[in-house]
C-alpha cells in the first residue's frame, strides 16, 4: 500500500501529534508499506527550528525501517518568536503554502491513501486535491480539535472568523473517506459535527509498553538532579503552553513549599515555560528539566511518584494529552484536572485522582493524599499499568489501524461527497 502522510509535526518532535505521526509511519513501513511524509522541520515545543534543520529550504531524506519504504520531505515555515492569534495563523498558513507543491508532486506517485493529521487543518485542501487527482482515499486523523480549542482558550474571539473556520472544517470533514480521533468523547464531537458513525474510527495514541515500563529501582535521574530516593516527586512533563493551566501547578508548589518531602519537577518546553519559571521563582521544592531524548524517556517518567496532568476548563474533550499514555505505562498514579464526564476523567478513573479544573487547592489536596498513602499509590499505579497494556498497546492498535486502512482502500471510490 502506498501511503502519503501530510502532517505539520513529525518525529523527532517529542509531542503527541509529532510522535504519533512518526510512530505510525515507522510501524507501517516495517510492515512493507511504502510511506511518504510531507512535514515541517522540527520546531515544537520550543517554537524554534532545531539547529540541524532549516526553516527556509526544503529537505528530502530517507528515514524509517527501510530506505525503500519511507521518504520524508520537510518544507519551509515561519516560526514566530512571540505569539498572538494572528501570528499563529500566519505560522500555519506558511506551512500550508510551502507544503502545497511537495504534496502535489506526489500525484504521479499515485498513493492509495492520503492521511492528513490535524493539527493543522490548513493542510487539508492540498491533500484532498492530491487524493482526488491520484484516485486515492482520504483519511483525516484528529489529534486536537484546533478550531474549537482556539476559541475555548480565547486565542481567537471573532465570531466571523469562527463561522468561516467551522464552515471550512465541515467542508473538509464531508470530503474525507474516514475520520479518526483518539478518544470516545472526541468521536462524539465528530458525530456532532456531522461525520457519520460509519466513517468514524477510534485510533487512540499508543505506547510501546516494552520501552516504557515501571523500573524495579528508583530512576537514575533522581541522583543526577539531586532528589533523595525518599522524596515524593510530583512530575509534570510535556508541552508548556496555554491550554495546560500550569499556573495552578505553580500555586500548588508554593502551597507545599514547607513540605520538604514533596518535590515538584517540571520538564518540557513551550511558550509558557518562562512564565511558569517566574511564578515559582526560587522555590526550593521545584526543579526544571529540559526536554529529554528518547533514550531517557523511561527514566524521566519513572522519576515520578505522582504524575500531574493539568488542563484548562473547556478543553478536556477537545484534546487528549499524548503524555497520558506514558504516565500510565510507568505504573504511577495521575492527578488530573477534568470534569467527571470527560474522557480524561474516564481514563484516569482508578489510575489516579481527578479534581475540578482551575482548583489549585484540590490539586494540593490530591497530591498530599497520594504522598502520604504509599498503598494507594501502589494500587493506582498497578491499575494504570494494566490499563496501558490492555488498551494502549502499540502493536494491537496499529494492527487495527492497518486493517481499517486496507478496508477503506479496498472500498469503491464514487467521487461524491459524504453526507
Amino acid at each position: 500500500m502506498r501511503i502519503l502522510i501530510h502532517s505539520l509535526l513529525f518525529a523527532p518532535d517529542l509531542t503527541g501529534a509529532g510522535r504519533s505521526a512518526g510512530e505510525m509511519a515507522s510501524w507501517l513501513a516495517s510492515r512493507g508499506h511504502q510511506i511518504r511524509v510531507v512535514t515541517a522541520p522540527p520546531f515544537y515545543p520550543e517554537w524554534r527550528v532545531r539547529p540541524e534543520y532549516s526553516s527556509w529550504r526544503y529537505k528530502i531524506s530517507l528515514n524509517g525501517h527501510s530506505p525503500l519504504n519511507t521518504g520524508v520531505v520537510r518544507c519551509p515555515l515561519w516560526v514566530p518568536k512571540t505569539h498572538s492569534a494572528r501570528r499563529r495563523l500566519l505560522h500555519l498558513a506558511s506551512f500550508a503554502a510551502s507544503s502545497w507543491p511537495a504534496v502535489l508532486a506526489h500525484v504521479l506517485w499515485r498513493p492509495d491513501v492520503v492521511i492528513i493529521i490535524e493539527p493543522t487543518l490548513f493542510c487539508a485542501p492540498s491533500a484532498l486535491m492530491v487524493a482526488r487527482l491520484a484516485g486515492a482515499k482520504t483519511w483525516l486523523h484528529v489529534q486536537d480539535f484546533e478550531i474549537d480549542a482556539a476559541f475555548e482558550l480565547g486565542l481567537l474571539t471573532s465570531p466571523a472568523i469562527r463561522k468561516f473556520a467551522l464552515a471550512v472544517e465541515r467542508s473538509v470533514l464531508s470530503r474525507c473517506d474516514r475520520v479518526s480521533t483518539i478518544s470516545e468523547k472526541m468521536i462524539e464531537c465528530l458525530e456532532k459535527k456531522g461525520v457519520s458513525s460509519s466513517r468514524c474510527v477510534l485510533f487512540p495514541n499508543s505506547v510501546d509498553t516494552e520501552a516504557i515500563f515501571p523500573l524495579p529501582t528508583v530512576s537514575p535521574l533522581r541522583r543526577e538532579i539531586g532528589i533523595p530516593d525518599s522524596a515524593i516527586v510530583a512530575l509534570y512533563s510535556g508541552n508548556m503552553g496555554e491550554k495546560q493551566g500550569l499556573h495552578h501547578l505553580a500555586e500548588a508548589a508554593r502551597c507545599l513549599a514547607g513540605r520538604s518531602e514533596i518535590r515538584f519537577v517540571f520538564c518540557g518546553a513551550g511558550t509558557y515555560r518562562t512564565k511558569l519559571a517566574s511564578l515559582v521563582g526560587t522555590l526550593p521544592n521545584v526543579t526544571f528539566l529540559p526536554l529529554q531524548p528518547d533514550n531517557r524517556l523511561n527514566d524521566l517518567f519513572n522519576l515520578a511518584d505522582i504524575h500531574l496532568l493539568p488542563q484548562r476548563e473547556g478543553v478536556s474533550d477537545l484534546v487528549m494529552p499524548g503524555k497520558l499514555r506514558e504516565m500510565l505505562a510507568t505504573g504511577r498514579p495521575v492527578v488530573a484536572t477534568a470534569r467527571p464526564e470527560t474522557q480524561i476523567a474516564s481514563c484516569v478513573q482508578g489510575c489516579g485522582l481527578v479534581v475540578p479544573p482551575g482548583d489549585s487547592a484540590a490539586i494540593v489536596s490530591a497530591i498530599c493524599r497520594l504522598a502520604v498513602d504509599s498503598d494507594l499509590r501502589k494500587r493506582m499505579g498497578e491499575e494504570a499499568r494494566r490499563y496501558a497494556v490492555t488498551h494502549l498497546s502499540r502493536e494491537r492498535l496499529m494492527q487495527e489501524f492497518e486493517k481499517s486502512l486496507t478496508s477503506v482502500c479496498e472500498s469503491e471510490y464514487d467521487g461524491t461527497q459524504h453526507s
